[in-house]
C-alpha cells in the first residue's frame, strides 16, 4: 500500500453570495437596456422628455382640457372672462363637419357618397386580410367594377351607347380631327409664298388619308347609326358590343370558357345597368365642382394610387428595354414628368390639355386633374420600380427562360413579384407621399379636405382666435390616421412576403 495522505479539499465555509444579474425585461429592463444605458442614451432621453414635455402636454391641454365641446356660434369659444383660457373650439367642427367630408355635394344626393364608401369598404377589407380566400374576383371587383360604378353613383347620369357607339365616336371624332387639320394645312399652302406647296401638299394627304379611314369606318358607323335608331339603343348595343368581342375571343383562343367568362362580364354589366337605371338617365348629375372634402382627397388619391402602378411598371420595364425608341420613350417621359413640379403639372392638366383634344371634345376639370397625378406619379413609381428590378440576379430570369417560359410569363411570375417585394417600403412611400400632396389641388378650384377647411375659415359665424388652430389638428388628426394605417399594413405586408430573411 501507498503511504501517500489523500489531498482532497473539502470547503468548509459557504462561497459569498454574488450580486443578482440586471434585470432586462419588463419596464424596468426596458429603461435600464434602451433609454439609460449608456450616458449618450441618458442626455438624449432627458431631452427628448424635455421636447415631449414642451409639446405634447400643451397639445394635450388645447385639443381636451380647455377645450369647447359644445355651443352654436363663436360665443362658446370666446373666453367668458379676461384671462381665461380657451382651447380648441370642437363646435365648428361639429358645425362644418358635413362639409368637410362631402364638400358642397346636394345634401339630399350625400346617400351615394356614404354607398360608395361602403361599398369600397367592403371590397377592400377583405383584400387585405391574407387569409380570405376569391382574391382574383375580389381584386376584380375593386379595381374594375367599383371605379365604374363609383362614377355613376357619385357623378349621375346615364349611357346613351355602349362600345359599339363610343368606339365609332371616338374614332370618327379622331378621324374628322385629321381632315379639319389637313384642309387647314391646304387653305394655309394656298396664302404662304415660301413653304406654300409643301404644306398644300400635306393637307392634300392628310385629306385622303382621312377619306380612305372614313370608308373603312364605314361598316362601323352604320353600326352605330342602326343602334342608335332602336327604340332601346344602349341595350342594342351592349348585345352588340358582347357578341363582337365574344366572336374576337373566340378567334384568337379558340376556347369556349374565355367566351363564357366574357359572356359572364356582360351579364354583371347588364344587371348593373338595370339596377341603376341608366339605360333611363341614371340618378341625377352632380357636377364635380361640387365635390370636395374627404369625398375628393380620396377619388385623387385612390385612382392617382391605383392609376399610377400599370404607368410605372410600363416605364420602369421600357426603360430596361433593349428597343432604343422604347427605353429613350421611357427615359424622356419619367425626366421629364419628374422634372417639373406638380402644382405645373396641375396647371397644364387643367388649362392647356383641353386644348390638345379635338373639337367639341370636352374633359371634366376632376378628371384633368386625375390624369397629370397619375402620370405624375407614374414617373415616380417607375424610378422605385426599376430599383426593385436591378436587384434581382440575372439567375432568375435565365432559370426561367432554361424552362422555357416566354418573356412575359418571365416577368409576370417571377421577376416582378420579387422586385415589388423589395421596393415595398419605396412604393408606400411613394403612396403616402401622394395622399398628403392631393391638397395642391385647390390651386385647380378642387377643394379638397384643407381647401374646404380654407373655405371654412371664411364663415364670420365661426371666426374666434381658437378656429383656425382647431381645423388644422382636425385635418391633421384625419391625415395621419390615413398615413399612419397604410405605413403600418406596408409593414405588415414586408414582414409576411420576406418571411425566410427574418433573423
Amino acid at each position: 500500500m501507498s503511504d501517500t495522505t489523500a489531498s482532497n479539499f473539502v470547503r468548509q465555509d459557504l462561497v459569498p453570495e454574488r450580486p443578482a444579474p440586471v434585470k432586462t425585461t419588463g419596464f424596468i429592463g426596458f429603461l435600464r437596456t434602451r433609454l439609460f444605458n449608456s450616458p449618450t442614451n441618458i442626455l438624449i432621453t432627458i431631452v427628448s422628455a424635455l421636447l415631449l414635455w414642451v409639446i405634447v402636454v400643451p397639445a394635450i391641454r388645447f385639443a381636451f382640457i380647455d377645450a369647447v365641446w359644445t355651443g352654436t356660434d363663436r360665443t362658446a369659444c370666446l373666453p367668458k372672462n379676461p384671462g381665461d383660457v380657451v382651447g380648441a373650439c370642437w363646435p365648428f367642427i361639429q358645425a362644418k363637419f358635413s362639409q368637410f367630408i362631402y364638400g358642397f355635394y346636394p345634401e339630399p344626393e350625400r346617400w351615394r357618397v356614404n354607398l360608395t364608401f361602403a361599398l369600397a369598404a367592403i371590397l377592400l377589407i377583405p383584400l387585405l386580410i391574407p387569409r380570405l380566400p376569391a382574391k382574383g374576383p375580389n381584386a376584380i371587383l375593386f379595381f374594375v367594377a367599383l371605379p365604374i360604378v363609383a362614377f355613376f353613383l357619385l357623378r349621375g347620369g346615364g349611357l346613351s351607347g355602349f362600345g359599339v357607339s363610343w368606339t365609332a365616336g371616338l374614332l370618327s371624332g379622331f378621324n374628322d380631327s385629321i381632315g379639319e387639320g389637313g384642309r387647314k394645312l391646304v387653305t394655309s399652302g394656298e396664302t404662304t409664298a415660301v413653304i406654300g406647296p409643301l404644306l398644300w401638299v400635306i393637307g392634300k394627304l392628310l385629306v385622303l388619308l382621312s377619306t380612305v379611314v372614313s370608308w373603312i369606318l364605314l361598316p362601323l358607323t352604320w353600326l352605330r347609326d342602326q343602334i342608335q335608331a332602336y327604340g332601346r339603343p344602349v341595350w342594342a348595343d351592349l348585345a352588340a358590343t358582347a357578341v363582337i368581342v365574344s366572336a374576337l375571343l373566340f378567334w384568337l383562343t379558340g376556347g369556349l370558357r374565355a367566351v363564357a367568362t366574357t359572356l359572364a362580364i356582360f351579364v354583371g354589366i347588364a344587371v348593373v345597368i338595370a339596377v341603376m337605371g341608366l339605360d333611363r338617365g341614371g340618378l341625377p348629375e352632380v357636377d364635380t365642382r361640387l365635390w370636395g372634402g374627404l369625398l375628393v382627397t380620396l377619388v385623387v388619391s385612390v385612382v392617382g394610387i391605383v392609376a399610377s402602378m400599370p404607368v410605372g411598371i410600363a416605364l420602369a420595364l421600357g426603360r430596361r428595354s433593349t428597343i432604343p425608341l422604347i427605353r429613350i420613350f421611357s427615359i424622356a417621359f419619367i425626366e421629364f414628368w419628374r422634372g417639373v413640379p406638380l402644382i405645373t403639372v396641375l396647371f397644364f392638366a387643367t388649362y392647356m390639355l383641353p386644348l390638345f383634344v379635338p373639337t367639341g371634345f370636352t374633359i371634366d376639370g376632376l378628371m384633368r386633374a386625375l390624369i397629370g397625378i397619375a402620370l405624375f406619379a407614374g414617373a415616380y413609381q417607375a424610378e422605385v420600380i426599376r430599383g426593385g428590378l436591378a436587384a434581382i440576379p440575372r439567375g432568375q430570369a435565365e432559370a426561367a427562360s432554361a424552362l422555357g417560359l416566354s418573356w412575359t410569363k418571365t416577368t409576370a411570375l417571377i421577376v416582378m413579384p420579387q422586385a415589388l417585394r423589395h421596393v415595398i417600403p419605396g412604393l408606400v412611400n411613394s403612396f403616402i407621399a401622394l395622399f398628403k400632396d392631393t391638397s395642391l389641388v385647390s390651386i385647380v378650384a378642387l377643394f379638397d379636405l384643407l381647401g374646404q377647411l380654407r373655405a371654412s375659415f371664411s364663415d364670420p359665424v365661426w371666426s374666434t382666435p381658437t378656429t383656425l388652430f382647431t381645423g388644422f389638428a382636425f385635418t391633421g388628426i384625419i391625415y395621419f390616421v390615413f398615413c399612419f394605417g397604410m405605413s403600418r399594413y406596408s409593414l405588415f405586408v414586408e414582414n409576411r412576403l420576406n418571411a425566410h430573411r427574418r433573423n
